[in-house]
């Protein structure tokens, strides 16, 4: 049997390039032309092309050659010297036929070859990476988006049991997406051994249980802490870069539950600094827990004019946006910021405290906690039983001194955290105000009505 002989490559003038019909790439796929121009342009040509010898009627050779395969190169390199980046006859690397049928060389080099393995382009990245080069710089290069290169290196960093599943196709592209919400190797192959005993091994069903005792980066505790502060504080966050996370979930809940009470025990800290007796604080209480405790009389806050007139004005510019965007699905992202402004604005009069006399905080408490949207809730104005005593006997002692009898704490309205400003006469004495509860609901209520109407 006679020993096969390759035909080595010699370079072209790309002058005497031309594009042949026989090539039976038609249909454009995968990188445009440009962007395999700016390849070529940085790294050179890596493959040579595959050429005939262009005949004349009489069958003698032209000094033209017809590109059979490589007609994609064969347009880049001629795009580059459009852009005048390459001369116009720079050689070319080539593999000169002769024989056999052209179009079946076209055909054979476009089926014969095995495209790349995604896991293989996967660790191809995180190698590119492990050399130097940046999420930005890898991207820049390959023609992707950086969140891409990061989704690659993602799933390039799963655990090597999980992507050997994953190359013998006992595991979809979708389930190792799954599996890479962590980055935990021993939980990734624990959940693995869980789920191969069951029928179920849905993406979902993954993603459940990987995060499974994690807290959403919504949940109220999250926020009233803070993302930044529970990072700082080395907590890990579990995230899912192939689908909207609403950001992650926060993998320790011990360290957000200490963080948490932390913030609390400061905020009641500065509480008993004002003068009040007693300062509970807990991420949330039972329900019911000011049962059996009396509320202290208070006052509202006072506003002023200039205060009333920007309250006024961001109310009134507050309901206009509203209505202009009632039938939106979603609001522009300036219009959704200005509301923003004006709600702190709003609540910023509303929620001011109310005042309370000295004598009575002397006795009295506050509970702080944290409410449903993750901020600071603070209920003033509370007396204990055990505290009763001493507020009657300040009471007689007062009424004995004024000669004026017994003091009604029904003679002052009850304590509201804040104060809406109304129609009445600003500066001068207080009108009745809401209860706190009905003020909360009334608020909850408020809110929920301008959710509807944007909805």
């Amino acid at each position: 049997m006679s020993k096969i002989t390759l035909v080595g490559a010699r370079d072209i003038a790309l002058d005497r390039l031309l594009a042949s019909d026989a090539n039976v790439r038609r249909i454009k796929a995968g990188i445009s032309v440009e962007e395999l121009a700016e390849d070529i342009a940085r790294r050179g040509l890596l493959q040579s092309l595959s050429v005939r010898p262009v005949l004349d009627g009489a069958g003698a050779e032209t000094g033209k050659f017809a590109v059979s395969a490589g007609g994609r190169r064969l347009a880049a390199l001629k795009f580059l010297v459009k852009q005048k980046r390459l001369a116009k006859n720079a050689p070319v690397p080539c593999i000169v036929k002769t024989e056999g049928i052209e179009e079946e060389d076209s055909l054979a080099e476009n089926t014969m070859r095995e495209a790349l393995h995604p896991l293989d382009q996967f660790r191809a990245f995180k190698n590119l990476q492990d050399a130097g080069l940046s999420i930005d710089e890898i991207a820049a290069r390959f023609f992707v988006g950086a969140q891409v290169v990061r989704q690659r290196l993602k799933l390039a960093a799963a655990s090597p049991k999980i992507l050997d599943l994953y190359v013998a196709e006992e595991l979809t592209l979708e389930q190792l997406m799954a599996f890479c919400v962590t980055d935990d190797h021993a939980r990734q192959e624990e959940v693995w051994e869980s789920l191969s005993r069951s029928y179920n091994k849905e993406p979902y069903t993954v993603r459940r249980m990987l995060t499974e005792g994690a807290v959403k980066a919504g949940d109220k505790r999250a926020v009233f802490v803070g993302v930044e502060a529970y990072e700082a504080a080395c907590g890990v966050i579990l995230r899912d870069l192939f689908q909207h996370d609403h950001g992650g979930w926060l993998q320790d809940v011990a360290l957000l539950d200490r963080l948490a009470r932390e913030k609390l025990s400061k905020a009641a800290e500065n509480l008993r600094a004002e003068g009040w007796k007693w300062a509970e604080f807990a991420c949330e209480f039972p329900y019911g827990h000011t049962n059996g405790l009396r509320r202290l009389p208070s006052t509202a806050p006072q506003i002023s004019d200039e205060e009333k007139e920007r309250y006024d004005a961001a109310l009134e510019e507050y309901d206009t946006l509203s209505d202009e965007h009632a039938g939106s699905d979603e609001l522009p992202e300036d219009i959704d910021r200005r509301m923003g402004e004006l709600e702190e604005i709003i609540d910023a009069i509303e929620r001011r405290p109310a005042i309370f006399d000295p004598a009575d905080m002397a006795s009295g408490g506050v509970f702080v906690s944290i409410d449903h949207n993750g901020v600071l809730k603070i209920e003033r104005g509370y007396i204990r039983p055990e505290d009763e005593a001493q507020v009657e006997q300040r009471n007689e002692a007062n009424s004995q001194q004024s000669g004026s009898g017994e003091i009604h704490p029904d003679s002052t309205q009850e304590s509201t955290e804040g104060v809406s400003p109304g129609d009445g006469d600003i500066e001068g004495e207080a009108s009745p105000k809401l209860s706190d509860r009905l003020r909360t609901e009334l608020s909850a209520y408020r809110t929920m009505a301008l959710r509807l109407r944007l909805s």
